[in-house]
């Protein structure tokens, strides 16, 4: 077990950004031939061959029952989870990119186990070795060893810069664009496509189409990285956006679906397949191992609905205007164009928020779609002009309420 503290302390060392952390002068690399879950007696053991010694953390979360690990510098190569020896003996497993430096596997267990041993061998060929053992549902470590938060304790700097005022057209407007998935959470897939890859390559062609039409825009995520759902409302939030664009291309086995979709915060929607979605978007931060227990107390609930008084109306006018416009540019829409869904990257209580499907992997017709630079670019130049004509009656609307 020496070893394994002393990797949970360079670990740690190295997040707290110390000059004398050592650093890592080469990537670390999975080999698939020394990798494998085993069945032990009752429990499961997990061996993980490495090309070289890393860093690492392992922990327990709940709901479902999880084994979570952040290794530093670890490249996973072109190996599948699911093609690791042994991986059907654990459910839903997972692995890659997790944030900068960083690379997480996150081990669906198949009921309440303990972490009872976890050590790195590094004489010789590096090994991790981790064991598993069954538990009484009532005895389960959850969180045991696991970060606060999505940040990895690091101390959280004090907000000391006054709010965002509503934008009154006095200054660029700010636009936050969010990549759906990414990383260890590639989104839908279909025909050797993922959902994660194609909406990152439409929010970096947006971002330019944006830019030059003299916006500020900022992107949750620059390349293919695991962002925490949470992240994504802070990154808005301290940017001091004016308006957050989240951007997805879903799938929805359960029938016909096809076309753009505008969706606005609704917590009482009741429709099916946006429950289905909201299901498959959220449980993104639960496979990569993020925590989202936390709830508003009364005070800050209330306080919250406040402020959504006045943002929702315009999130609503927002969504309405960018139907017209896609619907302008002659692109295909959803039978149904502009729906509410309980989605958790539309919840920041003061800033206008929208999430636009802008079509459905499991469509041939849209994948078509979502590949075609042409499509593209149509679609990008309808988003621009919807955004600049909300954001001008938006203004106008804020000067108004002001004098």
């Amino acid at each position: 077990m020496t070893r394994f503290f002393l990797t949970m302390v360079l670990a740690l060392w190295a997040l707290a950004g110390f000059a004398q952390a050592p650093e890592m002068s080469a990537l670390a690399r999975l080999d698939p031939s020394r990798s494998v879950v085993q069945a032990r007696q009752d429990g499961l053991v997990l061996e993980l061959g490495l090309s070289q010694p890393v860093p690492y953390r392992a922990y327990l979360l709940d709901a479902p029952p999880r084994l979570v690990m952040d290794f530093r510098e670890l490249d996973f190569g072109a190996i599948a989870p699911a093609d690791l020896r042994g991986a059907d003996l654990l459910g839903d497993l997972r692995w890659g990119r997790f944030r900068p430096g960083w690379t997480r596997l996150v081990a669906e267990l198949p009921g309440p186990m303990a972490l009872s041993e976890a050590v790195e061998d590094t004489a010789g060929d590096a090994q991790i070795r981790v064991r598993l053992d069954p538990v009484p549902a009532s005895q389960f470590p959850a969180r045991s060893g696991a970060p606060e938060s999505a940040l990895w304790d690091l101390p959280q700097p004090a907000v000391t810069d006054p709010p965002h005022r509503r934008q009154d057209g006095a200054t660029p407007l700010r636009v936050i664009l969010d990549p759906g998935h990414g990383g260890i959470d590639p989104g839908a897939e279909a025909d050797g496509h993922s959902e994660a890859v194609l909406v990152l390559t439409f929010a970096r062609d947006l971002k330019e189409a944006m830019t030059r039409a003299g916006m500020e825009v900022l992107l949750t995520r620059e390349e293919d990285v695991f962002v925490p759902l949470e992240t994504r409302i802070t990154v808005a939030r301290a940017a001091g956006a004016d308006l957050f664009l989240s951007l997805h291309a879903d799938a929805l086995a359960e029938g016909e679906a096809t076309g753009a979709t505008v969706y606005l915060l609704d917590a009482a929607a009741q429709d099916e397949a946006s429950q289905k979605l909201a299901e498959r978007h959220d449980r993104a931060d639960l496979l990569a191992g993020v925590d989202l227990e936390g709830h508003d107390d009364a005070v800050a609930g209330v306080l919250m609905d406040l402020a959504r008084a006045e943002t929702q109306p315009r999130s609503l006018r927002l969504a309405q205007v960018l139907a017209g416009a896609i619907k302008s540019e002659g692109l295909k829409m959803h039978r149904h164009p502009v729906q509410g869904a309980d989605f958790s990257v539309l919840k920041s209580p003061d800033i206008p928020s929208i999430l636009l499907e802008l079509g459905f992997m499991s469509s041939e017709a849209d994948r078509a779609r979502l590949l075609s630079a042409e499509w593209r670019g149509r679609m990008a130049a309808a988003l621009v002009a919807g955004i600049q004509r909300w954001a001008q009656a938006d203004a106008a609307e804020a000067r108004l309420l002001r004098q």
